[in-house]
């Protein structure tokens, strides 16, 4: 585009000409560019627009664009003051060094405006073929049932532990996550923190004692869990509690679960949070390394010496052979698709495969393949929600379908949502068919996301396919709760689904990929059962399209949403941007129904949303504003200018600074 090629050159000018206020363009201040750029970003030009305003004070050093961040927080009330300063201190240098690193109006800017603003589409898949050692085996293994009795396998994820719960504190509180003493909160209780948890806050230690318990009465031969240990007051985590965390969680379960349990790391098995850096990131390549030795040193009497190596070695990821089993465990690390992952913005090149966890994954699929074993793979995030890259979503699709008849499960936490996502060998022709993978992804135990819940699986021995899915839950709403939490299953999806289906399902079958179309097909067609399992999907009550009328709009509208997502496993065939809350049409976006995931909570995306579609400021909001930005950045824009005189930048020099081509 014209602006496109235009705009640089004036950026460049314009930064030569003005020395001491090398930042500051058509003859306004920084400041008022910043919220000129907040109170006009509405589309995806805008906000590119508003981030080459964030780039140029990030060039002024990381805290004058920590200061600004912070500031606008707490003069517009986004969020409290310590909820403004944590979040932006934690996130603001390394938000700096992505602003420095990337250009203005590249394809990696694009992205970023679509992760933090939700105001530009995601761009086209980057075309790539995945490379794989050897082509489909042309007769692929048979896997046959002899009916032997199911194994049973607990699945539990996103626990959440808040190890400063604290009982008879706040529980409405204003800030994000409850039932903690902060000190600006002064104002007399109005709901005590119970002992065994609230739905405004994360697990506390007695309800995690109450979880093994009812894990362990489940008669399981192993459990999978994937991800998601630490609390949701991401603006006070730091590496030193991060570790803890992992160290209190591993040392808990071994000592109360009486088998072994192989785990996934989660987002927020970071600080900052959801942040991993990709080993081409200068500098800064093992800044999250400290994360993989520590899990794998608690996960090492689990998994065994080879596979706590590998964590070590292959950025959190490793494989097993299950013992006496013929089931080999591949869990890696889903961070590096996962949109909110800043360290995935530092560099205009586009990676197929940061840190190589697609090469590791196919590497240990290749093994099963060749050995005749079937493989589970565990993850923190599904490959095909709206805060998935397009790109990592694909290309993971293609391995799915080339090991299509290896991998008989896969499975996921990360939304908090009892719900699953199928993959296609066709996605423009989805049919019970062309149905070829299946993913499970388990409800959250934090209560902060429903009623605390887990999964059992009844396993084939030999086909290592799953037979039954069975939900378990505790009700926070019943009398004797905050006494003695009872946990119950809450339904069976064979008993649920199976006689529903055209012909009904074989008592010798599994609940295969073609069985899960089978019953999006009819949630297309019966609302009662579809309105079932938006129930169950939330644990506390109607859950997402909420309306009773079956003729109501928004109902009929929000029902093919939901159920596009089911059958999307790869994000680029999602119809609606979960992160976001937003779905476009055409070639705009379309505020919808759609809650954010769960799982990022109050943090750097969720405040930027609410930076640019809040109400917008007024006169005197503005004046405030712009005066305490001032005062940030006016020092700093004169010291830079004080540098700039003593050591001109040439042209090409300042197209470096800015990233321009």
């Amino acid at each position: 585009m014209l602006w496109q090629r235009l705009l640089p050159q004036f950026l460049v000018a314009a930064l030569l000409t003005f020395p001491y206020t090398i930042l500051a363009l058509h003859g306004s201040t920084l400041a008022d560019d910043i919220i000129t750029g907040l109170n006009s970003a509405t589309d995806c030009a805008s906000c590119h627009s508003l981030l080459l305003t964030f780039k140029a004070t990030a060039a002024l050093g990381d805290q004058a664009l920590v200061g600004s961040l912070k500031g606008i927080c707490k003069r517009l009330q986004l969020q409290d003051t310590d909820v403004c300063d944590g979040v932006f201190e934690s996130v603001g240098p390394l938000l700096a060094h992505d602003l420095r690193s990337m250009s203005p109006f590249g394809q990696t800017s694009t992205k970023f405006c679509t992760a933090m603003w939700g105001l530009c589409r995601d761009p086209p898949v980057n075309n790539y073929t995945v490379p794989f050692p050897k082509s489909a085996p042309e007769n692929p293994t048979s896997f046959k049932s002899s009916g032997k009795p199911p194994f049973r396998v607990a699945h539990f994820s996103d626990i959440h532990i808040d190890r400063e719960y604290t009982v008879g504190a706040e529980a409405n509180c204003s800030k994000p996550l409850c039932c903690r003493v902060f000190s600006d909160q002064s104002e007399p209780t109005t709901i005590p923190a119970g002992p065994h948890g609230d739905h405004a806050c994360d697990t506390p230690s007695t309800l995690v004692e109450s979880i093994v318990k009812a894990i362990d009465a489940t008669n399981n031969t192993f459990s999978i869990f994937t991800g998601d240990i630490v609390d949701g007051a991401v603006w006070l985590v730091n590496q030193e509690d991060v570790t803890a965390d992992i160290n209190l969680f591993g040392e808990e379960f071994r000592m109360a679960l009486k088998t072994p349990v192989f785990p996934a790391l989660g987002n927020h098995e970071s600080a900052p949070v959801n942040c991993f850096p990709r080993l081409t990131t200068e500098d800064h390549a093992n800044d999250s390394q400290w994360v993989f030795e520590t899990s794998s040193a608690q996960w090492l009497p689990w998994i065994g010496q080879a596979a706590a190596d590998q964590i070590v070695h292959h950025s959190g990821s490793y494989s097993l052979l299950v013992p006496n089993t013929t089931l080999r465990m591949i869990s890696i690390n889903s961070g590096f698709w996962y949109k909110m992952n800043l360290w995935l913005y530092d560099s205009d090149d586009q990676q197929p495969d940061p840190n190589g966890i697609l090469s590791f994954l196919i590497s240990q699929l290749q093994i099963a393949e060749d050995l005749g074993q079937r493989c589970w793979i565990i993850a923190h995030m599904p490959p095909g929600g709206g805060d998935v890259l397009l790109d990592q979503s694909n290309y993971y699709a293609q391995v799915i379908h080339r090991y299509r008849n290896t991998i008989t499960g896969q499975f996921y936490g990360h939304t908090h949502a009892d719900e699953f996502q199928l993959s296609y060998s066709n996605y423009s022709d989805q049919r019970r068919d062309t149905a070829t993978s299946m993913a499970f992804i388990a409800p959250a135990l934090t209560p902060r996301s429903g009623n605390p819940a887990f999964k059992v699986y009844d396993v084939d021995p030999d086909t290592y396919e799953i037979i039954d899915s069975k939900t378990y839950s505790t009700d926070l709403s019943h009398p004797e709760y905050q006494v003695d939490p009872v946990w119950k299953m809450v339904y069976s999806a064979r008993d649920l689904y199976g006689s529903s289906i055209p012909g009904g399902l074989d008592p010798s079958a599994s609940l295969s990929p073609s069985f899960w179309h089978q019953v999006t097909e009819l949630f297309e067609t019966d609302n009662k059962a579809f309105r079932t399992f938006q129930h169950l999907k939330r644990r506390t009550g109607g859950g997402g399209c909420s309306s009773n009328d079956d003729d109501d709009e928004a109902f009929i509208e929000c029902k093919c949403r939901s159920i596009c997502q089911l059958r999307a496993q790869r994000s680029e065939n999602n119809c609606a941007d979960v992160r976001r809350g937003w779905f476009w049409e055409g070639n705009e976006p379309v505020e919808s129904s759609i809650s954010e995931s769960e799982c990022e909570g109050v943090g750097i995306g969720s405040i930027f949303k609410q930076m640019v579609r809040g109400d917008k400021m007024d006169e005197s909001t503005k004046r405030a504003l712009r005066a305490h930005l001032n005062d940030i950045l006016l020092p700093a824009q004169e010291h830079q200018g004080n540098v700039q005189s003593k050591h001109p930048f040439t042209a090409s020099e300042m197209q470096a600074v800015l990233r321009i081509p």
